[in-house]
């Protein structure tokens, strides 16, 4: 398992268009059999940040099956609009530290 987080800086005005691009994006990253979970949060203290978690089966998983595969056109064309307002995209390996939502 492998977890990619995504940190945005969108504009006041801009965060609504960001969120609706993930609510149409999400059909492709739920039909995706190597998307296990994903989330999408907005800062508190600053709410022009945005953090995108997506839980992936594997690093391979993500880059071939997932950005190679049928999905990906759709998901890239909602999310496109965004990509200049990535400051982070990296992947990140589960340790055993760790607890699951109560």
């Amino acid at each position: 398992m492998i977890v990619e987080y995504i940190r945005y800086a969108v504009t006041g005005d801009q965060a609504a268009a960001l969120e609706a691009a993930y609510g149409r994006a999400r059909g492709a990253l739920e039909s995706s059999p190597n998307c296990l979970g994903y989330e999408l949060a907005r800062g508190h203290e600053e709410p022009d940040n945005y953090i995108l978690r997506i839980v992936w089966d594997s690093l391979d998983g993500h880059l071939e099956g997932f950005r190679k595969g049928p999905q990906f056109p759709d998901f890239l064309a909602e999310v496109r609009p965004f990509i200049s307002q990535i400051l982070e995209m990296k992947h990140y390996v589960v340790t055993d530290i760790r607890s699951e939502s109560r």
